[in-house]
């Protein structure tokens, strides 16, 4: 039979509050740091035992990106995670994709789709089903201002070039970016994807708000239709 130990009877060395005060926040395991933000565990299990309950809970992607795939309800089910913790652990997960995001900062030139790529990964490719984001940017290709243009089903999304040039047009945008994701995470561009591209270039070259690019991101992958020489 295994003797479960509280923290307080843990070796001082790995216990997460000393250990981090002592060596710092770098020294701590992933379960180690979800512990300190749990605080308790249970009569049966201590923080840290929980916090590995938890980093298991995803069996799609088991880790710490697993707290972007779980509900509340999912983590719930853990003995020791109740409404708070669950709610807790959930914004953990919201808090790294911001903070993924802010690294990037706005002001900066979108001219490369691998910069622009490794902006929005974060952001875009948890998600479950697909959105369209539409990037405006001024005369030197800063960002004006950043839409959600549509949400979709898991393979499918609805846009029409006359939204994009409305908001183009409402925010004087010089130019302008299409970007969405694959929720499978295979970023190859479906046969929509390549008609919806061409109707918005036509329509923005008419206008006179060039179309940039159009970029498809996957899990870690992307595919820029004009780096392919799709438009």
């Amino acid at each position: 039979m295994t003797v479960r130990k509280t923290i307080k009877e843990l070796p001082k060395t790995e216990r997460p509050y000393e250990k981090c005060q002592e060596l710092g926040t770098g020294s701590l395991t992933d379960a180690e740091l979800l512990a300190i933000i749990l605080r308790s565990g249970t009569k049966e299990v201590n923080c840290v035992e929980l916090a590995r309950e938890v980093l298991s809970v995803s069996k799609t992607e088991p880790g710490l990106l697993g707290l972007h795939r779980v509900t509340a309800a999912e983590l719930e089910q853990i003995p020791g995670i109740g409404p708070v913790k669950a709610v807790q652990l959930l914004c953990i997960g919201e808090l790294c994709k911001r903070m993924a995001a802010a690294g990037h900062r706005d002001g900066i030139c979108l001219t490369s789709p691998a910069r622009i790529a490794e902006r929005y990964m974060e952001q875009l490719r948890h998600l479950e089903q697909e959105h369209v984001l539409l990037l405006l940017l001024d005369s030197k290709c800063r960002l004006l201002k950043e839409l959600t243009l549509s949400i979709g089903s898991v393979n499918q999304s609805i846009l029409t070039p006359r939204e994009v040039l409305i908001a183009a047009l409402q925010y004087k945008a010089v130019h302008m970016i299409l970007l969405h994701n694959h929720p499978s995470g295979d970023p190859s561009p479906s046969k929509a994807d390549l008609v919806t591209t061409r109707k918005v270039k036509e329509a923005g070259d008419m206008l006179g708000i060039p179309l940039m690019d159009h970029i498809v991101l996957g899990d870690h992958k992307y595919i820029s239709l004009k780096e392919q020489g799709l438009f």
